[in-house]
């Protein structure tokens, strides 16, 4: 017997290719009726025989690219008769959403369609199809389709109209669709020259002549997908060495992308896993280990053992590399910006801000609306280091840590990833949460949903502050969120505590309703929503700052948690820093106040190799410093630690970009050749707050030193001994509380190393251990955090309201 029904599925349902996916599964089951996008997902009307077979298969094979949340069924009004399946107009209502399809690599059709001269498409540099292509970064609005997108002004010629409307057609509601004859062209321009379409040449042969320049040793500034890449030869010693000098002065590394897998195994390792994800659907940068002897230049990546390398994800990558004639091993693909400013994403803003940078300009005319940033990620393996451990760690993973099976995590949550939220488990208020003020991201909730800003930067000025408000304004509007509590830090003069205070009062949202998160107990509640932790854990927050609850700067913080309140029950114990913010950019600093910390005014005589290479009058004034107690705030911070020994051990005394030392510490560890483990000594100080005293290790490190141990063994020792101390004091609180779960979560946790040695104690001493995978561990994931608690502090104010009635 015949039976209509009503379908509304919910979910990553729009821009993915599901409407063509139900048309066809509809024509298999000789279904009648309709199917659309409207503002909560994708709703069909059917009647026909075998209405629960449909069903079925889409609930069991849905398109690829989706991912189906809810399936709400309900039975037709009898007298709907259809006689055929279409695909109507979509419909929009205010309050609703659906969830938008993150940017999505070239597939391998299109690929095919590229290099094939007989295509009508062959060569051409914005080909995509439904299976792949801009979503994100060209979406004006939702519901998702081609008039709510930057592709509007292209209107579709006759054979793109066609491939449009055909239901056997891989293009089938593909809303960027286009061609050579009715889409966006490509042109390259030479610096000075004015913005006109085929200055030098245009499509192709624009990319052809780029390619001839990069060979040359040009730099280019090329308009990609979410924004500018600033690019050139990897290979090329001289033109990198242009590239620094005019765009980064620091020695921070620049990224790579190379053409495949097997050109990148010229000059990296690429395990089975890393290539799955170097390939895959969202091709985000991936950490990967240099090998030598190689071809790329050393000023790629300086003083550090790895590279960060993404395969092409767009046409006009794919086709910069498609000839043989003028093959890259690798291109530089650094963000297309001024220093500290956000990455460019139009034509015009483009040429006034790069100039200084870029000899020519590769451009295009598809706009970008929201700018994104490409995604990093880096693998969990076995290091050096760590494989040489195995006489007295057994059964290190290498591929698993702790109870979780992913590899993966995110150093960067951007392109690929954004705006696909995580599921929170319960329905929540709407809320902002203003993240925090480096590595900065946002957070709104909408239902069970944390929609997790793109990257956005370091909070420092206003251009930063206009791609944060630009970037809110378009994810509030697509998800219909009007946020009811505000989340930020505790730290009061944070640029995005006053975002958050601005917004709060030009919304008219009580006081109440503005709530403070402290720094770390946001890091660990982060983790805790994205692995659906509920119950109270033990937090270990290792990270380089963030405002305590008594005005000190934390940072190396043990903390029993949950998602309202937190308790501080151990912590390292307070050192100087000396010039405050100026000792993170000058680490002799710390290392200058734990020694004196460690040997108060023998210092001189307790380590003078290390003090040789300093200027005397310096280290006077930052001991006067110390004892007066003028501009010397305290800190717990982990992150200064690593500092203090990276330049301790003469591997950094200065930085130019931040975690410089602290990674030059790793990067020694890794080098290091010993087969055995040792550790250093410390002592626990017992009290409301456990005090962590690291006058023993420093002493130890000393002597060390002075007995000209390599630095390498002094740094493995020195790992070892932070995630001895991480047990030690677990172990006590677990005792104290019975909890047996913990989560690690900060900045200091990307060091690799380190979350191995850490997690592998911990495990081997019976504890369930969590870190991050889908949410940055550093400050890129404060922002979910900040959400959970947030709405957690303000159920517990409205309950105690409640006690408080019922008491009167």
């Amino acid at each position: 017997m015949q039976h209509g029904t009503r379908i509304h599925i919910t979910g990553m349902v729009q821009g993915v290719g599901f409407r063509p996916f139900i048309y066809n599964l509809a024509s298999k089951y000789n279904l009648k009726g309709f199917c659309l996008n409207d503002s909560q997902g994708v709703l069909i009307e059917v009647h026909g025989e075998e209405v629960d077979n449909f069903i079925q298969e889409i609930k069991t094979s849905p398109p690829p690219l989706s991912h189906v949340e809810e399936i709400i069924t309900q039975p037709l009004d009898g007298k709907k008769i259809y006689r055929d399946f279409s695909i109507r107009d979509s419909l929009s209502y205010e309050e609703n959403f659906t969830l938008i399809s993150p940017d999505i690599s070239i597939c391998q059709d299109c690929l095919k369609e590229l290099e094939n001269p007989n295509d009508r498409r062959y060569h051409y540099p914005f080909i995509n199809c439904t299976n792949c292509g801009p979503r994100y970064s060209i979406v004006t609005d939702t519901p998702y389709d081609r008039s709510r997108t930057t592709m509007a002004s292209f209107r579709m010629c006759t054979d793109c109209e066609r491939e449009y409307h055909d239901p056997n057609n891989r293009r089938f509601h593909a809303q960027p669709n286009a061609c050579p004859e009715c889409g966006p062209k490509a042109w390259l321009i030479e610096k000075g020259q004015e913005l006109k379409i085929g200055n030098i040449a245009t499509n192709y042969e624009a990319i052809k002549k780029a390619k001839e320049f990069l060979k040359e040793g040009a730099i280019l500034a090329i308009k990609g997908l979410g924004g500018f890449h600033l690019a050139c030869d990897a290979a090329n010693h001289n033109a990198v060495k242009k590239l620094r000098e005019r765009k980064r002065k620091s020695n921070k590394p620049f990224a790579l992308m190379s053409p495949d897998i097997k050109t990148t195994k010229a000059f990296c390792s690429v395990s089975k896993e890393e290539g799955n994800v170097l390939e895959g659907r969202i091709r985000p940068v991936v950490i990967l280990e240099k090998i030598f002897p190689n071809p790329i230049s050393d000023l790629v990546a300086p003083g550090n053992k790895n590279f960060g390398v993404m395969l092409p994800y767009t046409p006009i990558h794919s086709l910069l590399f498609n000839s043989e004639e003028t093959r890259f091993t690798a291109l530089v693909m650094t963000s297309g910006n001024q220093s500290e400013e956000p990455i460019v994403i139009s034509n015009d803003i483009a040429i006034e801000k790069l100039s200084s940078i870029a000899d020519f300009f590769l451009l295009h005319d598809r706009d970008i609306y929201m700018r994104v940033d490409d995604s990093i990620i880096v693998m969990s393996q076995t290091s050096k280091a760590i494989s040489n451990l195995k006489f007295t760690i057994p059964n290190l993973p290498s591929t698993t840590i702790g109870e979780q099976k992913s590899s993966v995590q995110v150093i960067r949550r951007a392109r690929g990833f954004v705006p696909e939220p995580l599921n929170l488990g319960e329905e929540i208020e709407e809320i902002l949460a203003c993240g925090a003020e480096l590595k900065n991201t946002f957070c709104l909730t909408k239902g069970k949903k944390a929609i997790l800003s793109q990257h956005i930067g370091d909070l420092e000025n206003y251009e930063i502050l206009e791609f944060f408000k630009e970037s809110l304004n378009n994810l509030k509007n697509s998800f219909r969120v009007t946020p009811r509590i505000i989340a930020h830090d505790l730290h009061p003069d944070y640029l995005s505590t006053r975002v958050a205070v601005e917004y709060a009062a030009q919304m008219n949202i009580p006081d109440a309703r503005v709530i403070s998160v402290q720094h770390h107990h946001a890091h660990i509640v982060s983790c805790m929503a994205e692995h659906g932790l509920n119950s109270a854990v033990i937090g270990v927050a290792f990270d380089g700052t963030g405002y305590g609850s008594d005005g000190n700067m934390w940072g190396g913080e043990f903390l029993i948690v949950n998602k309202q309140n937190f308790m501080r029950k151990a912590h390292l114990q307070y050192v100087p820093m000396p010039s405050g913010d100026k000792a993170v950019r000058e680490p002799w600093r710390m290392a200058i106040s734990y020694l004196y910390q460690t040997f108060g005014d023998s210092i001189f005589e307790a380590v003078p190799p290390f003090l040789e290479r300093l200027n005397i009058k310096d280290v006077d004034i930052i001991i006067k410093m110390i004892k007066s107690g003028i501009n010397t705030p305290l800190t717990s911070s982990v992150g200064r630690l690593f500092d203090a020994v990276s330049s301790l051990l003469g591997i950094r005394d200065t930085i130019t970009f931040e975690g410089e030392a602290a990674i030059g510490l790793e990067m020694a560890a890794d080098r290091c050749d010993e087969t055995g483990l040792e550790s250093y000594p410390f002592q626990i100080v017992a009290g409301v707050s456990n005090i962590i005293n690291l006058k023993p290790l420093v002493k130890s490190i000393i002597e060390d030193f002075n007995k000209k141990i390599k630095p390498a063994i002094i740094s493995l020792k020195f790992h070892n001994t932070l995630a001895k101390i991480v047990v030690k004091v677990t172990e006590i609180l677990a005792k104290e509380s019975g909890i047996k779960d913990v989560v690690l979560s900060g900045g200091v946790f990307q060091n690799m190393l380190l979350l191995k040695l850490t997690t592998d104690h911990l495990t081997n001493a019976g504890f369930k251990v969590w870190s991050h995978r889908q949410v940055p561990t550093n400050d890129g994931g404060i922002s979910l955090g900040q959400a959970v608690v947030a709405w957690e502090k303000w159920k517990g104010k409205i309950k105690s309201c409640a006690l408080e009635c019922q008491e009167r």
